[in-house]
């Protein structure tokens, strides 16, 4: 499973937005899955791969993130560009079979996209997807909680550890 392209996209916190982001890196991995994989399929995937809570749904337009989760999204309808780091960070857009792996912190909300624009989601085992609004909470107080979480090591998309994640280890 190589895609068309993949690179990595490093943020930097945004305490005035109560964005903590992550120093470890976004991965995003465009064309990684043919584009006519059903969302069945992806779930199975992921899940395969030891991923779990899988989901399928848009990606919210307001910022957000996760201090209780690592998250990777796969496309599997549609097209959107997809924010990531707050006003200040970067855009990606995502259309059938490309994926963003992302680290917990890293805001994100869809900026822009078709009416059909929809993921399939899922976490790492033993984390989840609780969101939280950028400013919600401190940056200081989500960065404590990120740094508790065990950093992934089983890339989502092919299984192979660590794949893709190589980028975070030797973690933190």
């Amino acid at each position: 499973m190589t895609g068309r392209t993949s690179r990595q996209v490093f943020l930097q916190p945004d305490a005035a937005a109560g964005i903590p982001n992550n120093a470890l890196p976004l991965l995003v991995a465009a064309g990684v899955l043919d584009p006519a994989t059903p969302a069945a399929s992806v779930h199975f995937l992921l899940r395969e791969n030891g991923w779990q809570g899988t989901w399928t749904y848009t990606v919210y337009d307001f910022w957000h993130f996760h201090v209780t989760g690592f998250e990777v999204l796969v496309c599997i309808a549609g097209k959107a560009s997809i924010g990531f780091g707050g006003d200040r960070g970067t855009a990606v857009t995502m259309e059938p079979g490309d994926a963003v792996i992302i680290p917990a912190g890293v805001a994100h909300r869809r900026l822009s996209g078709s009416p059909d624009f929809q993921v399939v989601g899922a976490y790492p085992p033993g984390q989840n997807g609780t969101i939280v609004r950028a400013g919600a909470m401190t940056v200081e107080a989500a960065s404590r909680a990120i740094d508790a979480l065990a950093v992934p090591d089983i890339d989502p998309l092919s299984g192979e550890r660590p794949g893709r994640l190589s980028a975070w280890w030797p973690a933190r």
